[in-house]
């Protein structure tokens, strides 16, 4: 494929965009070469400015689990915008996604609309560090929760694929109320509260880590965990930013049998558009302006536009047979890859759960940060540029998770096959 449209529009971009882009992993840093600038985007694909079509495995990270500019969301956005596209005042679309969002996830009795997940965690936070009158917080090292100070620590995906295991302008004295345990070990975390009594106000994780590639828990880590903080009063936080509505229509929680004390939410819930959500307990939620004193606001949260894409998004989930059909899908790629490199004598290991998924290039399977490190990532860089040579996009980086939709067929997925069997002999 030709991408040399592409090639200069990066040049002009990186005249006036930090690095050329908005947001680092699209810049390519963790593969090589040039990043792919994007004309449009329809169903499974997208189709970028040189005229390639290209199977999509991205999915703006996560939002499109119904696929590109599906015609319900499409019309329920272009109508609500012609009804204005902000008011900075409460419209009534907030209040009936708010209502869905606590049909799936009944922990979270009370909810607040925010732009973006780095939002709704960093409120989380706040509301947790209020409720408890604790100041440390503990996270899972390799979990990426947003980019503000408090959570960039050991926080996977792309600092991690950019060398940098902390952001140079987070405080020392900040970063140390940040405490981390690896991922899938309850001892640890059991271990750090024991040694920190009284003082943990929370522990954040996702629930299926997609920020040092698609790791799952292990069988009864999410209970275990829940347990541990519940002995502590610490408060447990599952980012589902990713995991919600698309591990299943409850996300993890439903998935795995698991509460959360706050849950935060982003990606689907916007159908694509710029949102994030926090929410829990009606007496936890109290806490927060206006209702308590603990504050937070945003002049573009709840936007409609964002909710009416969200509200068709969640309509179209709701559907008979779709969790099943991406299952299905699923499972095809998933078997059909590991059969691929057996036949390739190729060290692979998939790992998926539901719509989400990784390649990794390494023997065993991944559990924590420690392994998914150690895959080979020169190995994938090649093995992406083979599969986008081929006419399929992947996530620009071994370390983050591969997304797929509704709209994925099952031809798209044996022309995906076809590309990886070429592409691992790179």
């Amino acid at each position: 494929m030709n991408f040399s449209k592409s090639a200069a529009a990066m040049e002009r971009a990186r005249d006036v965009l930090v690095g050329g882009v908005n947001s680092p992993v699209r810049a390519f840093k963790g593969v090589g070469g040039h990043p792919i600038v994007m004309a449009r985007a329809q169903g499974a694909y997208l189709f970028d400015i040189d005229g390639n079509q290209l199977i999509d495995f991205v999915g703006s990270w996560g939002p499109m689990i119904v696929g590109h500019a599906h015609p319900k969301v499409v019309d329920a956005v272009t109508q609500r915008a012609q009804l204005g596209t902000s008011f900075g005042a409460p419209n009534l679309l907030e209040t009936e996604l708010a209502e869905e969002v606590r049909r799936a996830f009944p922990s979270m009795e009370k909810v607040r609309f925010v732009s973006s997940g780095t939002e709704a965690t960093m409120a989380a936070l706040r509301l947790a560090r209020a409720h408890t009158g604790r100041q440390f917080i503990v996270k899972a090292a390799g979990c990426y929760h947003g980019h503000s100070d408090a959570l960039l620590v050991k926080a996977g995906s792309g600092v991690a694929t950019l060398g940098l295991p902390d952001s140079p302008g987070v405080p020392t004295e900040l970063a140390k109320l940040t405490l981390t345990v690896p991922f899938n070990d309850a001892d640890a975390l059991r271990k750090t509260l024991e040694a920190h009594p009284g003082a943990i106000a929370a522990f954040i994780v996702e629930p299926v880590v997609g920020n040092m590639g698609l790791v799952p828990p292990s069988d009864g880590y999410l209970a275990q965990v829940r347990e541990i903080c519940h002995a502590h009063g610490t408060l447990l936080i599952l980012d589902e930013v990713m995991t919600g509505f698309r591990v299943a229509y409850g996300g993890a929680q439903q998935r795995y049998g698991v509460k959360a004390d706050i849950t935060t939410l982003g990606k689907i819930i916007g159908g694509g558009l710029p949102v994030g959500a926090y929410g829990a307990s009606k007496t936890l939620m109290a806490n927060i302006a206006p209702e308590g004193a603990t504050y937070q606001a945003g002049t573009l949260s709840g936007n409609p536009l964002a909710m009416a894409a969200g509200l068709a998004t969640l309509e179209l989930l709701r559907e008979p047979g779709v969790y099943e059909k991406l299952e299905q899908t699923g499972a095809q790629l998933e078997e059909g890859l590991m059969g691929l490199a057996r036949r390739h004598s190729v060290d692979l290991c998939v790992q998926r759960v539901g719509s989400m998924v990784t390649a990794f290039f390494h023997k065993g399977p991944i559990r924590n940060e420690e392994d998914a490190m150690k895959s080979d990532r020169p190995r994938f860089g090649r093995f992406f540029h083979g599969m986008l040579q081929r006419g399929v996009y992947l996530p620009p980086s071994q370390l983050e998770a591969a997304f797929f939709s509704l709209a994925h067929s099952v031809k798209d997925v044996e022309a995906t096959l076809k590309a990886a069997e070429e592409s691992f002999k790179l």
